[in-house]
């Protein structure tokens, strides 16, 4: 076979095998023919407007075989309308399958509404079935005397599917529970009621109705463990305690502190009475002397002044050397 024959016969078999690649990408025939061996009408050109609407026909085909497989009434535009929404297609059916034979009543536009809401449609019919247990974290409550008491409880909830989409989900159930034994311990005189009687949390618990404006239906409350924690009355007491304490001691201190103020200001008042008389006993000199100048004294009257002021002075000596030492520690 010359070589120009053979070069040409690769290149058509390359151009089939490309025109072939490209048909089978547009016109999914083997999906197709299993669809239609499946029992599934769907035509080839719908599966090739799934192409152009960039919707991956086996997300909507396999899907389908699997609901008419399961005796479900479904269409293709239905799933491709909830696939081009964002939503997961294969659990949607999976979730309705699960409900058909739980006999749940779930119908396709409100699997698809849970679905995008956010929520594991699947997941939700399960615990309808299947009742969901969650568990509380421990719960601290102050019973009326002042015992700290830590409860653990656990909650059996099943999903209730007419109110899966808006309803509240486990966190809003853990709360509502939390406040329901902090209710309870704290309305109890003694925490040994508590203890004696642990099902007085489920039922003041139950009879709340928790349970209203959320995705879940409660059906028991069981207490897991109780703790007893610290005594909270006594340490509120101490902690009012030390606060009366402080304030005293700072009371305290504060009239300590103004009687000091009151004894320097004496003290100054008494230095400056002293100032005041040293300052007049320096005028006495000048007003002697003046007083001999003008004549108003004599030398006599000044002398005999002197003497009299000598002789008080010798006086005063002698009675601090005459004062018993009885007397002169009374004096202290």
């Amino acid at each position: 076979m010359p070589i120009e024959t053979l070069i040409g016969l690769i290149i058509t078999l390359a151009v089939i095998l490309v025109i072939l690649s490209v048909f089978l990408s547009f016109f999914p025939i083997g999906l197709w023919i299993t669809a239609m061996f499946s029992g599934v009408r769907i035509g080839i050109f719908t599966l090739v407007g799934m192409r152009f609407r960039r919707v991956r026909p086996s997300s909507i085909v396999n899907p389908l075989i699997k609901a008419t497989k399961a005796g479900l009434e479904m269409n293709s535009d239905k799933l491709e309308a909830h696939f081009l929404a964002g939503g997961d297609v294969n659990r949607v059916v999976d979730a309705l399958i699960a409900a058909q034979r739980a006999e749940i009543n779930l119908v396709f536009e409100r699997a698809a509404a849970i679905d995008l809401a956010g929520r594991d449609v699947l997941q939700a019919v399960q615990v309808s079935v299947n009742p969901k247990v969650i568990e509380t974290p421990k719960i601290a409550a102050v019973a009326k005397n002042g015992i700290e008491v830590m409860v653990k409880a656990r909650v059996t909830v099943r999903a209730n599917i007419e109110r899966l989409v808006g309803g509240a989900g486990e966190e809003t159930i853990i709360a509502r529970v939390g406040e329901g034994i902090v209710t309870t311990v704290g309305s109890s005189d003694a925490h040994k009621d508590v203890l004696e009687n642990p099902d007085l949390i489920s039922r003041t618990v139950l009879t709340k109705g928790l349970d209203a404006g959320t995705a879940f239906e409660i059906l028991s409350i069981d207490i897991a463990d109780i703790d007893i924690g610290r005594n909270i009355g006594a340490q509120l007491q101490t902690d009012q305690a030390d606060a009366d304490k402080r304030i005293a001691q700072a009371k305290a201190e504060e009239r300590r502190a103004m009687a000091v103020a009151k004894e320097q200001e004496m003290k100054a008042a008494v230095e400056e009475m002293r100032a005041k008389v040293v300052e007049a006993e320096a005028e006495v000199p000048k007003a002697l002397s003046q007083a001999l100048k003008d004549g108003n004294l004599g030398v006599m009257d000044y002398y005999n002044m002197k003497n009299v002021m000598s002789d008080t002075e010798m006086r005063n000596a002698i009675s601090k050397v005459n004062q018993s030492p009885h007397d002169d520690q009374t004096d202290k």
